[in-house]
């Protein structure tokens, strides 16, 4: 009605959602949904209450919520990130369900108990903004609650948001009075071109379209780590940043790259669009973009096309040759690269029940396509993983297995460095065939002297050599090559083993150290921790790593532990056996 009366109020605003909610739903449904249940029944709704807000609607993973008080908004705001931190502690990185929130002062329409207006937009955008775990908050919000809260704000400047017209100011909030420090140190750039392939935004309307996006990221970024004359930061150190506001010169900083490649996905019934952009990440200058459309089934066309153009703006001297062997196309099946897909998003999980899944969905992968010689060789790494836990409950079938997948994925991919290192590796630590399969993972090295996977494969090969120094330095430079790789903990629970067996008891255990602190639950870390804090005579260190260690492999004992550390020579097992046994390890 022309004359109705519009109710409005001034009022704070909080919109918060779960970072990576597609991600995490894909890989587990019903554990991401039952998580974010847990979490706001016990701590995001009850904080609600208590600073008297009322929430105005949810979203599957977003929620809507007023305060008539700005401050009792950041208050509520902060306690929440507190209260999460505490709750993801035990928490591997990558199945975390982590908030990000932002926060606005406005003028809002009222109309049926729902809020509309550009104040609530300002929220939405800004939290779109937010880490995870982080809080954004525009440039009202801080004024009003300046000096009234233990929270200090970073200035990230004014930014020009989605559908608002005016630029906004936009303030981090920092719980505890300080802007912090840089997360991460800056690193060096190489001698050679460098590059990160950013997460690319899912432009389709569908969030189970975000694997598929991220699909495309996984294919340019393997593509480029062909070439021996870039330096490419590996896939999972850069989807760290998905979800977040991407500043390119931080990026750059934090990883030691000069460029940034970020783009979108569009797909829409049997179509798909990428679009793409070169950012020289010291100055911030767009130095190559494009657009590519094609068919569903032209997707593998689509990505090679992205990948030449961009390495043909990076590195002119490339030769077309080497360009030629970056578009090789990993499998024709799309239903088949759709599995291959979802087993990596169970394989990061680390569990022994996703790595079950990881397997069913690469056997479904070679089922529909018998040449997918990726999804062999992952296949095989399950198989690495589950001897390297202590999960394996018929080794003979298990080896005979491994065997067979890594022998055929070796004939399909002879020169594919990743199908190469996988399932050289798995010959070597699972089937016990030491000498082939460091040669398969040498190739591999040869082949992509970029690929972050050959140097972690040959990291754990030299282990089983017994090449500690060589095992240590090879686990450095796939570290350097992805510095926020969820299986970080595996290769620094590698330079622990590698430094114990060369009697550098002190490293191992600040290696092993490390790696506990990025996954709690990997029971060989333990091992070492334990033995090398007993050898050091450090038997308070020593015995609570040895609890830990027999809560997670309660049937361990010094009479089976030739069996869980295969290969090894029988002095260097003896070792282990002493820093054990004074550890408490049962006979």
């Amino acid at each position: 009605m022309p004359n109705a009366r519009v109710e409005r109020r001034l009022t704070a605003i909080l919109a918060a959602d779960v970072a990576g909610y597609s991600r995490l739903m894909g890989a587990d449904e019903e554990g991401t949904l039952s998580k974010l249940k847990a979490h706001r029944l016990a701590l995001v709704d009850p904080k609600i209450t208590e600073h008297r807000g009322r929430i105005v609607k949810t979203t599957g993973d977003g929620l809507l919520v007023e305060f008539a008080s700005v401050v009792d908004a950041v208050r509520c705001a902060v306690d929440v990130q507190r209260g999460m931190i505490e709750r993801n502690a035990d928490v591997p990185q990558g199945n975390r369900v982590e908030f990000r929130i932002g926060i606005n002062v406005g003028d809002i329409i009222i109309e049926d108990e729902d809020i509309f207006g550009d104040g609530v937009n300002i929220a939405a955008r800004l939290e779109a903004l937010a880490e995870p775990g982080g809080i954004c908050v525009s440039g009202r919000v801080e004024e009003d609650v300046h000096g009234k809260l233990d929270t200090a704000f970073e200035d990230i400047g004014e930014q020009q948001l989605k559908n608002i017209a005016r630029p906004v100011r936009v303030y981090r909030a920092r719980p505890g009075g300080t802007v912090n420090a840089p997360a991460h140190p800056v690193l060096s750039l190489p001698d050679k071109p460098s590059i990160v392939v950013l997460p690319f935004q899912n432009m389709s309307g569908d969030p189970e379209q975000e694997y598929f996006a991220d699909g495309v990221v996984e294919e340019i970024t393997t593509a480029l780590s062909r070439f021996k004359t870039v330096f490419v930061i590996a896939r999972n150190s850069s989807f760290t940043y998905k979800g977040k506001a991407a500043d390119v010169k931080q990026i750059g900083r934090e990883l030691g790259v000069r460029y940034v490649l970020e783009g979108s996905v569009r797909k829409a019934a049997n179509r798909v669009r990428i679009t793409a952009q070169l950012i020289d990440a010291a100055s911030g200058v767009h130095l190559w973009a494009d657009r590519f459309d094609g068919a569903i089934e032209d997707i593998f066309d689509l990505q090679d096309q992205v990948t030449t153009s961009v390495v043909g703006a990076i590195t002119p001297t490339v030769e077309q040759a080497e360009i030629g062997r970056a578009v090789l196309k990993p499998t024709e099946s799309l239903d088949a690269y759709d599995h291959y897909m979802r087993g990596l998003a169970s394989q990061y999980q680390w569990t022994s029940e996703a790595t079950n899944e990881a397997l069913r969905h690469y056997y479904k992968a070679i089922e529909l396509d018998p040449k997918f010689a990726l999804a062999y060789a992952l296949a095989t790494s399950c198989y690495s993983w589950r001897k390297m836990n202590g999960w394996v409950t018929d080794p003979a079938r298990e080896i005979t297995e491994t065997k067979r997948l890594a022998e055929r994925a070796t004939q399909l991919g002879q020169d594919d460095a990743q199908v190469l290192c996988w399932s050289g590796g798995a010959l070597a630590f699972v089937v016990g065939q030491v000498n082939e399969g460091v040669a398969i993972v040498e190739r591999a090295l040869r082949l992509n002297p970029n690929l972050m996977d050959a140097w972690l494969s040959s990291g754990l090969v030299m282990l089983v050599l017994g090449e500690w120094d060589m095992a240590i330095d090879h686990f450095a430079r796939a570290m350097r090559l992805s510095p926020f790789e969820p299986s970080l903990f595996v290769m620094q629970a590698g330079t622990a083993t590698g430094h114990f067996y060369a009697g550098r008891y002190d490293q191992a255990a600040a290696w092993a150290a490390k790696s506990i602190g990025e996954n709690p639950k990997y029971p060989p870390v333990w091992r070492t921790a334990a033995a090398s804090n007993a050898l050091l005579g450090r038997q308070e260190q020593a015995q609570n790593a040895m609890a830990r260690l027999r809560q997670l492999d309660p049937t361990l004992r010094i009479a089976t532990l030739k069996s869980v550390i295969p290969n090894l020579r029988p002095d260097l097992l003896a070792k282990m056996v002493d820093g054990l046994r004074k550890a408490g390890l049962p006979e």
